[in-house]
């Protein structure tokens, strides 16, 4: 049974203990059932991590100032966004 993280760690916490993981896994010599929560644990700490990575992003926001001098703020476009939004 999928349990969900217990508490919303912040980013950086999340990311630590998902590099612990890593090493344990790749580290240590683990019972099949160890090995399997810690496999299923790091992957709730990648999804929550990509989930606040995609909050953040939508959060950021570029502030341009006009010719006339008036100041405008907008969504900020990556260099990829960017090109898809001229192609696309």
């Amino acid at each position: 049974m999928k349990e969900p993280l217990a508490e919303q760690p912040d980013f950086e916490t999340a990311l630590s203990e998902l590099e612990q993981i890593v090493e344990r896994l790749e580290g240590e010599e683990l019972r099949l059932e160890e090995a399997l929560e810690l496999f299923e644990r790091g992957i709730r700490l990648v999804r929550y991590c990509s989930q606040l990575l995609e909050s953040m992003e939508l959060r950021v926001r570029q502030v341009t100032v006009t010719e006339d001098g008036e100041v405008q703020e907008e969504a900020f476009l990556s260099d990829e966004n960017a090109s898809e939004e001229t192609t696309g």
